[in-house]
């Protein structure tokens, strides 16, 4: 990487906005507000919310807007153990930035691999997320960071980020937008010699100019693109504005900026990757801009983009066709403009990239088919996705059996260190050994779980589920009183939400494929769980996207249990869902459930991070579970597929209720006289020894490193271009 773009924006550095008005004896906590390192080490969270925990909570655990908003600088400046406990954080912090890059072939520290995604869930004080592909990028991130490896990552900056989600009394979903100022996040902004770095990129017929942001991620930069620049149009500034807009052509917008205008960034700041790395098609268009930097050394467009290909990789993330963006030729030609002139690319080319298997209804220009045509190596996110991407793309590869397309798969994992709580990394690193974590994709280091005292392993799940408990019927009160609710029905889970009763998690975002309802298919039954002698409680949350009506009913359908009686008492929608909510449901939660109609379910991370937590897993054998249950951690729902979908739902839904009512409730309230539910402990103990080290983010980068960035230049070929195209072979 660039020495100067390295050296000014050291986590040390000079250009830290809020070390002006900071104490001196807080200077390393200032600096320590400017990298999210500190979000996934122990005592981070801790450190900051010392110094003013109330507004540690309205900032949105926000350090940058804490120690600007903060009335407590002097209090905290003034009190030594704060202070020693930052400058140990500050020293642990440049320890970690000074080890070596791992080698990590075909990237080195200076040709590192560009990691490029439309979204990242780094921290809920950084709201450019809005689901399981942000989540999964962000704890690439930290991963790479943990393995010193020679990564950045490209994003763009939007100002209203993602929706905020509220409730009326019908359970009918509102949205509403906040505005995000980079100067209140622990973000800076890329100056070069000659100030700050800027990039433009031509979209529908104007130049729309870019400045770049760098929020450091431990040791990864990571370097979002934000057109809120003066120079530009309103609709300039407003490419970048929101997350997922729901305007197709300004989305098709922000994929040119993501992806030609992350290539320019990087170029201008010295930055030459190795290997690009697009997560989903969004990034696709990366493939222009390689190809056109081989176009202006001479090399005709066919050679151009074969050497292109050699420096990408493309991970797919969408098992149905319908769900990977594509756009009418017309559009394309319309919103690129002069782009594919600039570059030095026949726009027929271009749009031949794009274009689907049949040539011949070639009206359409499709991301994902761009990103196939023009990556060296492709995978699926999961085993069953793998199969059911290579079935869907065989077309584009004129092969006659699925098994030949080369799309591989590389298993999502989830980062350890940000989710799982607290108090069960501390009995793991009792029991396991110290440094236990930094070998955490070896099964052997998980086996001495089996040997923790049930005793001790049920304490902590305890602690957990009680730490839940509390922040459900907090919250569960303060969303019921803005909806306006009657106190009576405001009460009922501040009073009845119990510590000890099996608790049920439900938190995904709200799609139809992702079946929400199946929990209400059959009410009578539903009710009988919750009022039962051996009753259960149930937290659910997710955002349905705001142009998606029927996601919304499916919502508005399991609000509607609050009418029955007993189910408010048993039974809460937290609204908003982030990151935050979620590290909470996935630690406290006894039971994670999972109800997808396959094989619609890419992967999944959500359940492996309760089982991180000691958590079991109830799910659809679809995603990453139909490679991780074995029968002993957890249950199994095999849904058949049929395209009678009332008749799938209905039989799935009878099992779902079925494997509760036999199985998981009596395991869960079977004591025996030390009052432990043995039985759960043996199968929670098998979750965590069988998931632990199979699904963390450790084991997948370790599968990136050997199975897809190491000889992409060497890699099958790309699938084929469609018949009458100028490159077709």
């Amino acid at each position: 990487m660039a020495q100067a773009v390295s050296t000014d924006l050291s986590p040390a550095g000079p250009r830290l906005p809020v070390l002006a008005h900071l104490p001196p004896p807080l200077s390393a906590l200032g600096r320590l507000a400017y990298n999210y390192w500190w979000s996934w080490h122990p005592g981070g969270d801790e450190l900051f919310r010392a110094v003013d925990p109330e507004r540690w909570e309205s900032s949105n655990r926000n350090p940058v807007r804490l120690l600007i908003e903060t009335s407590r600088l002097a209090e905290a400046a003034a009190n030594p153990e704060l202070v020693a406990r930052a400058a140990a954080l500050e020293r642990a912090l440049e320890a970690e930035l000074a080890r070596p890059f791992a080698n990590a072939p075909p990237a080195s520290a200076e040709h590192p691999i560009a990691f490029v995604c439309a979204e990242y869930a780094v921290h809920e004080s950084l709201p450019i997320y809005s689901g399981g592909l942000g989540v999964l990028a962000g704890d690439f991130l930290k991963e790479a960071s943990d393995q010193c490896l020679p990564l950045v990552g490209i994003g763009l900056f939007y100002r209203r980020g993602y929706f905020h989600q509220r409730l009326d009394r019908s359970g009918w979903q509102h949205e509403w937008w906040s505005n995000e100022r980079p100067e209140d996040l622990p973000a800076t902004l890329v100056v070069g010699p000659d100030g700050p770095v800027t990039v433009s990129v031509p979209l529908r017929g104007e130049r729309v100019s870019a400045r770049v942001w760098r929020v450091n991620v431990g040791r990864i930069p990571l370097f979002l693109l934000d057109t809120d620049v003066a120079s530009n149009s309103p609709l300039g500034r407003w490419i970048a504005g929101q997350l997922y807009v729901g305007d197709p052509d300004v989305r098709l917008m922000q994929y040119g900026l993501l992806g030609i205008g992350g290539v320019r960034a990087l170029e201008a700041m010295g930055i030459r990757p190795a290997l690009f790395h697009l997560n989903e098609g969004h990034a696709a268009l990366v493939a222009l801009a390689l190809a056109s930097e081989e176009i202006a050394r001479g090399a005709a467009p066919s050679q151009a983009f074969e050497t292109a290909r050699r420096r990408i990789v493309f991970t797919t993330h969408t098992p149905v066709a319908a769900g990977n963006d594509s756009y009418p030729t017309s559009e394309v030609e319309a919103i690129l403009g002069k782009l594919p002139g600039e570059l030095g690319i026949d726009p027929h080319e271009l749009l031949a990239l794009g274009r689907g298997p049949d040539s011949n209804g070639g009206d359409r220009f499709g991301m994902t088919e761009l990103a196939l045509r023009t990556s060296g190596r492709a995978n699926a996110v999961s085993r069953r996705h793998g199969e059911v991407a290579r079935a869907m793309w065989q077309p584009l590869w004129r092969v006659q059996k699925p098994e030949a397309v080369p799309i591989i798969h590389v298993t999502n994992g989830v980062h350890l260190a940000t989710w799982m709580a607290a108090p069960l990394r501390a009995l793991l690193e009792r029991h396991l050994g110290s440094g236990w974590e930094r070998s955490a994709s070896d099964p052997q280091r998980w086996r001495a779980i089996a040997d923790i005292p049930d005793g001790e392993l049920w304490a902590v799940r305890t602690q957990l589920r009680s730490a839940l408990v509390d922040f459900v019927r907090a919250r569960s009160v303060s969303d019921r009183l803005a909806r306006g609710e009657p106190l009576e029905y405001v009460e009922q889970a501040a009073l009845t939400f119990d510590p000890e009763v099996l608790t049920i998690g439900f938190a995904r975002r709200v799609a139809l494929y992702k079946r929400l309802h199946l929990l209400t298919q059959n009410p009578g039954r539903a009710l009988a769980l919750l009022r039962g002698p051996r009753p259960i409680q149930v937290i659910i949350a997710g955002k349905a996207h705001p142009r998606d009506d029927e996601a919304k009913r499916a919502v508005q359908l399991v609000f509607g249990l609050k009418n029955e009686q007993g189910a408010a008492a048993r039974a809460a929608f937290l609204e908003d869902y982030d990151l935050a909510i979620a590290k909470m449901l996935v630690s406290g939660c006894d039971l994670w459930v999972n109800v997808p109609r396959p094989p619609l379910e890419a992967s999944g991370t959500s359940g492996m991070k309760a089982a991180l937590n000691g958590g079991l897993n109830l799910s659809v054998l679809d995603g990453w579970w139909s490679e991780a249950y074995d029968g002993s951690n957890g249950w199994a729902i095999h849904s058949e597929s049929t395209p009678d979908w009332k008749l799938q739902d209905a039989r799935d839904a009878d099992a779902f209720y079925r494997l509760l009512e036999r199985e998981v409730v009596p395991l869960f309230y079977e004591r025996d006289a030390a009052g432990l539910p043995r039985g759960w402990i043996r199968r929670l103990k098998a979750s965590l020894c069988t998931i632990g080290p199979a699904f963390s983010s450790a084991r997948m980068v370790n599968d990136y490193l050997v199975h897809v960035y190491a000889g992409a230049d060497k890699s099958a070929a790309m699938a084929d271009l469609p018949e009458h195209s100028a490159s077709s072979r």
